[in-house]
């Protein structure tokens, strides 16, 4: 496996933003920053709450994005009118996530074993299939067999396993062998398909390591810690380690 593509997440560069309402941070500057470090992708996340992206940051972003010749890739959860904001941008990748408006960030993944979730999910694909055709499809869920299964009975194109429980096992320094057990085993289900094995949520440059020696994931997507770490470092050195730790594209 060639390394993998690094997604970097700016969406706590907005965040800071709307903490005071100013028009500072920009998140389409730090798009282009971390673009030019190195990322093969920006991952912003469109929430129904609006508490970070906002819909005038989605093209502007995405016009970085287009002029660097990289892809954006656009997380929402399955509320039609987001859904609708998404086709009518066409962004290169939508990345499926599920959303409570209580939740601090992102909670585990898709229950797509449910059949409620199931159906939301399939009426937001079918959308974006007929709206946006060359949009590119991920699905964020846990890495459990049912789960894996159910979604490859959908018109996807690649799942984002949820690490946030590993992330934390990491900090945690418990075991980690279930989780990579977990991971390694989902590769199998999921590449057979001829599907892309992505993951994201709560890494870091240490907990990442484990997972690169794993050899499973094609792409990743961080984002909190860069936006944490660049408080000390910058944001294009943090991108650039990151980049340097997945080793060169090929």
């Amino acid at each position: 496996m060639s390394s993998a593509r690094l997604g970097v997440n700016i969406d706590h560069v907005a965040t800071l933003r709307q903490q005071r309402g100013e028009v500072y941070p920009c998140p389409k500057r730090a798009a282009e920053i971390c673009l030019a470090a190195g990322a093969d992708q920006i991952t912003i996340h469109l929430r129904e709450d609006r508490r970070h992206i906002q819909d005038a940051d989605v093209p502007r972003v995405h016009d970085a994005c287009r002029a660097a010749g990289k892809p954006l890739n656009l997380e929402i959860g399955c509320e039609p009118t987001i859904v609708a904001i998404a086709a009518k941008q066409r962004p290169e990748w939508v990345c499926l996530v599920p959303e409570k408006r209580e939740e601090r960030t992102t909670e585990g993944g898709l229950a797509v074993t449910d059949a409620a979730v199931y159906d939301r999910v399939a009426r937001a694909i079918a959308t974006l299939a007929k709206e946006s055709p060359a949009t590119r499809i991920s699905l964020f869920v846990e890495a459990r067999p049912d789960v894996l299964a159910r979604c490859l009975t959908l018109n996807a194109h690649a799942v984002e396993i949820h690490t946030g429980d590993y992330a934390h096992a990491f900090q945690r320094g418990t075991d980690l062998s279930t989780h990579l057990s977990a991971f390694r085993a989902g590769q199998a289900t999921i590449t057979a398909r001829g599907w892309g094995y992505h993951a994201g949520h709560g890494l870091t440059n240490a907990s990442l390591v484990p997972l690169i020696n794993l050899r499973v994931f094609s792409e990743y997507n961080i984002g909190h810690w860069i936006v944490a770490e660049a408080v000390f470092t910058g944001l294009g050195p943090v991108v650039r380690e990151l980049r340097s730790l997945l080793g060169e594209r090929t």
